[in-house]
This record gives C-alpha cells, structure tokens and sequence, in this order.
C-alpha cells in the first residue's frame, strides 16, 4: 500500500498547531500528532513514547518498516520533516510545561497593570523581549537532540516559533487594551494601591464626593425656599404687634441656622433648623445668669425674674404656666419644658391658619419628638416641589440675649434644672462671610469640612449602640466646625487652594487627634484666645466675662481615646469604609428626580 506520508503528517502538524492555540493541553489527545513514526535509531529518545505511537501510525497505515530496519525512504523531503519533527514535539512538551506556568501568573500580572493603569504600548520591549527568550529555548532545545537532527533546516522551526509568538502578542495586546475601562469599575477593589500618593487619594475623594457628599445647588436653593415660604407664613400668623399681657408671644421674624445655611450640609437637604425669637409680655424683665455648676461646653444660663418683684404677684397665670419658683431664692425661672409645650400649641393654631394653600400642593404635619423638639413635616404631593424631597423642619424657640445671641432649651439637662443653651447664629455668619473676603476663589475649606463629617458618619456605622452615641457626641457637627474655623484662621489663606484638599484634611484629623489626646476642645468665640477673631465679632457681656469654654469636658477619658483611635483608623482605611459603606447610595444632589440637574 502506497500513501504520500509527507501530506499526511504535514496536515497533522497544521492540525496540531491550531488545536494547541484553542484547547486545553491534553496528553492522550495529541500525543499521536507529535511523533511521525519513524525512531531516529541509535538516538536517545522516549521509548515507551515512540513504541505506542509506532503502532498505533503502523496500523493505521501511516508507516510501513523496511525489512533492513533502517525505515522508509521513500524520498529526500520526508527525512527533512522527520528530522524536524523530532526535535519539535520534545520542545513542544517543554513549552506546555512552561505555559501552564505563566497562566498562572498571568491574571495577576494584568491585575498590577490595571491598578498602575500600564498601557499596551508601554509592553512591546517586554513582548520582544519574551519572543527572543523563546527563541533561544526552542533553538537550544532543537540543538541538543544530536547529530541527526541538529544538521537539518530550521525551517519549520523557526515558522513554529514567530506563530507562537505571534498568538501570544495578540492576544495579550487585545487583554490589555480592555483595562482601562476595567480599571475605571475596579477602582474601589484596590485602594490600598490607590491611597500610597497624594494624586491618588485625591482622585479618590473627589469621586466619593461628587457621588455621596455634595449636594445640588438646585436641589438645595428650592428646599431653602420651600421652607422659608412656609415658616414665614406661620410666624406671620402668630405674631403679635403689641406685647402679650400674661403670655409668649412670637416676634414675627426667624433666624435660619445650622449646616443647610451655611454650605456644608452633607447627605441631603431633608432637615433644616429654624429659631423662632419669642417676646415676653409687657412689664417682665427676665434677668439671666451663668449656670456655676456647668459640665462643659457653651456656658448655661439660667432665666430668673427679679426677687422681689409685684409683677410675678400680679400674674399668677403666667407664671405657673411657664415658670418653676426657686424655693432657696424665692425667684422664678423660666422653664425650658413649659416653653416648650406652649411653642408646639401655639404653632399647631398658626399651621391650622395657613394649611389649606398649602395642603393642594403638600402635606404638612406637625409633632412634638421625645426630646421635646418641634418638628414640622412637610411631603410635596405634586411637582410643586420639582426635587419630590420629604423636608423636616426643626422649629426653635429662643430668648433674644442681645448682640445677635439667643437662649435656647438645653437637650440634655436633668429635670428641675431649668437650663438654657447660648447659641451665636450671628456671630457665626459674621465669621463665615468674612471667610469668603479672606481665602481664594477656588479655597477647598467647605469642601474639607463636608468630607471631614463623611469621614465621622463612615467610621461610627460599625458601632454598637453606645459607642455610637458617645462617637456622635464627641465628633458632633459643632465640635467639627469648631476645629475647622479654628483651623481656618490659624493658617494662611493660600494654604486653602484647591489643590491642597488632602493636605488640609490631614490637617483637621491631626487637630483632632490633638485635642482629643489633650481632652480639650475650646470653644471658638468663648475659648479664651484673644487676637485670633476679628475685632468686629461682638458678644454679650454676660458671656464675655465667663471662664473659657471646653466642649469636650463632660466626656471621660476612655471615651476620647475610643474616639482618637476611631477617627485615626476611618482616615487611614477610608477607602475599605467607603466601598462598604455606600454599595447602593446616590447622593441626593444627583439621585432625585429633577429635569433641572442635568444642566448643572
């Protein structure tokens, strides 16, 4: 029987290579494909190899073995692909053994070139350099099977090398050029990598706080607008142009305080906190005094009318509706809880007046929290509110105290204490105003403080219940805004360029540690330090005179340290907290409903 040996095996080497590139490597499958059937006698090779494969090619007619035993020489050009051959399937095997190697390494390999972002181009020197070490294997393994084969073409050889090489190049070029995009979804999967520079974390703040912290301007200026229409409507109602005789009245104005107002509210606009001034009736004069037993923070006062006053005598009425009498000094004092209790009546008659115009287009709805607190809930039912936000309104009672300050009900003080809390809204606006005078257009120090209470809201989200709560207490948003115009004022304006948002922020959280690990916070207008406010900042004198103000005296020890360590920990892993914290947050800046965001 006659067969063109040299078609067959040439079509079987042309098969090999392309089954080599798509399947996995496979002994049984291809070791029919690597021999040719003929043993290069006296030669050192595979016997068991050789012997299964010769009879498997023998019988299928592959191979017939002349009588002398020297094998078929039917012509010149079989001998040259048999020579080739033999050497070929040998450095083949070596090259699967090496190539199940480097798919080991190879994903972790494209993992650094995506946290490094590496581009293809920059590998070509490393694809030569691979294609030449190849080279040299597949030669150096063609040279030392011996005489027979060593003396042959290298043709084939060399085709076999430059396609292997080839496929490998392609095919890494094309995974590599698909990490760019896969770089951009993985950024958070990494951010050890990420956090080693400056740049880096840099990227990495601004990404969280286009996504999570910052609010929408158009989001915030219709909720402020909402909310000031409403509650000037209500104070409308229930003020009073004469004074009251025997009761409180409203002043008929509002002051509008806290983060929403100054421009570092974080999260949502959802919750806004508005004084509501109250005048006393004609004829009492309350007389207020600095608390001496106080735990710390802004100074506590107490509202006490005269001793010996026929004004008290003359309206019973009054008095035991809003007033506690002081039995060791025959005084009255002004009682935070009936204040209170009176506010949320008289303002639930001022929304009953003013609640049909505004019903058609939301629903309001008043109550009075555990902490006494009036909350006034107001839910769009159309597109009156484009951005559809359920707003909560925090409405304060406070007594005027002059130059600007205001007495508000303590939260936390004990039952019969009577205390009240000095606020400064216009102080604090002075200072915030003359801030926009003082730093640069482009200054970051909003920005530094809005991400500076994500860091707090990130690091308390794993507490439990109590720890928690002192974390909250110690790092509350006065606390941090304290330590951050302190800050403010105690740098350069230049040091506030945009560009410097991670050395700031390194800044406030070294601020805190510090004060933290000397357990005292001072207040900002009431701490003592002279020179460090301008001159133009005007304060009571009942509270000018008192002993500098720490806001963190009441906390113990224990309770700062836990807060250090905490606070050190959140900045150093933030972002391990932020890829746990926020999987399925949308800020609500760019989350709402609105037709008017995208054009911001």
């Amino acid at each position: 029987m006659t067969y063109d040996l040299f078609e067959r095996q040439k079509n079987d080497y042309i098969e090999t290579m392309a089954i080599m590139f798509s399947v996995p490597w496979d002994y049984n499958l291809y070791k029919n494909w690597f021999a040719v059937g003929i043993y290069p006698k006296g030669k050192e090779c595979d016997q068991a190899l050789y012997k299964e494969m010769y009879y498997q090619k023998n019988q299928q007619g592959f191979v017939r073995e002349e009588a002398s035993g020297s094998g078929i020489n039917h012509d010149g050009s079989y001998l040259d692909l048999k020579a080739t051959m033999c050497p070929l399937a040998r450095a083949i095997i070596k090259v699967e053994d090496m190539w199940d190697q480097e798919k080991k390494n190879l994903s972790k390999f494209n993992e650094i070139l995506a946290e490094n972002r590496v581009g293809p181009t920059l590998l070509l020197p490393y694809i030569a350099g691979f294609a030449h070490v190849l080279h040299q294997f597949i030669f150096k393994a063609a040279e030392d099977q011996g005489n027979d084969c060593s003396d042959q073409g290298p043709g084939a050889v060399s085709l076999l090398k430059y396609i292997l090489a080839f496929i490998l190049c392609y095919f890494f070029i094309r995974y590599c050029s698909t990490q760019p995009a896969s770089s951009k979804r993985g950024f958070y999967k990494s951010p050890e990598v990420h956090t080693k520079s400056g740049v880096s974390r840099r990227d990495l703040l601004d990404d969280h706080y286009e996504r999570h912290v910052r609010l929408s301007p158009h989001v915030l200026g219709h909720s402020k607008a909402h909310v000031a229409k409403l509650v000037s409507e209500l104070v409308r109602v229930g003020r009073t142009d004469v004074p009251p005789e025997s009761s409180l009245g409203f002043r008929g104005d509002f002051v509008q305080v806290g983060s929403s107002y100054e421009e570092h509210k974080v999260g949502s606009p959802d919750c806004f906190d508005i004084l509501v001034p109250l005048r006393t009736p004609r004829g009492l004069k309350l007389e207020a005094g600095i608390w001496a037993d106080k735990r710390g923070g802004p100074p506590l006062c107490m509202l006490n009318t005269p001793r010996k006053t026929e004004w008290t005598r003359r309206h019973k009425a009054f008095t035991d509706t809003y007033m506690h009498v002081h039995n060791a000094q025959s005084a009255y004092k002004m009682s935070p809880d009936l204040v209170q209790r009176w506010f949320y009546t008289a303002t639930q008659r001022c929304l009953a007046a003013v609640r049909y115009p505004f019903e058609q287009r939301c629903s309001l709805s008043l109550s009075l929290s555990v902490e006494q607190q009036v909350l006034l809930r107001m839910t769009p039912r159309s597109d009156y509110v484009c951005c559809h936000i359920s707003m909560g309104i925090r409405l304060i009672p406070a007594f005027p105290l002059g130059d600007g300050a205001f007495l508000v009900a303590t939260q936390h003080a004990q039952r019969g204490e009577d205390l009240w809390t000095v606020y400064f809204p216009k102080q604090e606006q002075r200072l915030l105003s003359s801030l926009k005078c003082r730093l640069p257009s482009s200054s970051c120090h909003l920005k530094c403080l809005q991400l500076l209470k994500e860091v707090r809201n990130l690091g308390g989200e794993t507490l439990d219940q109590q720890s928690g709560a002192d974390w909250g207490s110690v790092l509350s948003s006065y606390a941090l805004k304290t330590t951050w115009l302190r800050l403010l004022y105690s740098t350069p304006p230049e040091a506030w360029e945009g560009c410097n948002l991670v050395d700031r922020l390194d800044d406030l959280i070294g601020s805190l540690k510090e004060s933290l690990q000397s357990r005292a916070l001072s207040h900002l207008l009431l701490g003592g330090d002279n020179g460090l406010l301008p001159e133009s900042i005007a304060l009571p004198k009942l509270v000018k005179e008192t002993v500098p103000s720490n806001l963190w005296a009441e906390f113990s020890d224990v309770t700062l340290d836990m807060v250090s360590a905490r606070m050190v920990y959140s900045w150093n892993h933030l972002p391990r907290l932020i890829r746990l914290g926020r999987p399925q947050r949308t800020s609500l800046g760019r989350g709402v409903h609105c037709k008017f965001i995208d054009a911001e």
